[in-house]
């Protein structure tokens, strides 16, 4: 998770880095959020945005969907319609219509954070062997690389040099398969889909 300060921080962020979806204020100092928006959808940036803010006319509401936000959420909320949401944006993102992920005969059920086998037996999964599982499944077929597999997976000052990711991602082959995950040399991980 990344934090912007600014409205031109956030525009800065929106076009160097690969985000899987952005929650959005309007009322960001510099540039406001509305702008950023804007700019972002000018540049052809198509990643999921959530607009959160204080700002609840339904012009308001209008006015950032029509500049390209995904969903708009008005203060106060509860944290579970957040999350909810956020949930059901990135499904949308990547064609998914439930809240779980399939693959020839492999099902990660996000709510328990479980992997169920083809037989039908579920299997618990530890956090990061979770979102690790669940990045592979949203990406099928993808060569990912370890860097890009430690920043969807750890924090952002996560040692990057560690093997941890080649530690959890034996633990996936034996709970899995060793077949579903291929190491390809000088590129990663390709998860099989």
């Amino acid at each position: 998770v990344d934090h912007a300060a600014d409205g031109r921080e956030a525009l800065f962020l929106g076009e160097t880095e690969h985000y899987d979806l952005i929650i959005l204020d309007l009322g960001l100092p510099l540039v406001n959020g509305l702008d950023v928006l804007a700019q972002w959808r000018e540049q052809d940036l198509k990643m999921p945005v959530l607009i959160l803010t204080a700002r609840d006319s339904w012009r308001e509401k209008v006015d950032g969907l029509k500049a390209g936000a995904d969903d708009y959420l008005t203060k106060p909320f509860h944290f579970e319609e957040l999350l909810a949401r956020l949930q059901a944006l990135l499904r949308r993102s990547h064609d998914r219509l439930t809240t779980q992920l399939h693959s020839d005969g492999l099902s990660l059920d996000e709510e328990h954070q479980q992997i169920i086998l083809d037989d039908g037996s579920s299997l618990p999964l530890t956090g990061t062997e979770f979102r690790l599982l669940r990045y592979f499944m949203m990406n099928p077929d993808k060569p990912l690389s370890k860097t890009r597999l430690t920043e969807h997976v750890y924090e952002q000052d996560f040692d990057r040099d560690s093997n941890l990711i080649e530690v959890y991602v034996r633990r996936l082959r034996e709970k899995i398969g060793k077949e579903r995950i291929e190491t390809r040399r000088g590129q990663g991980y390709v998860f099989k889909g």
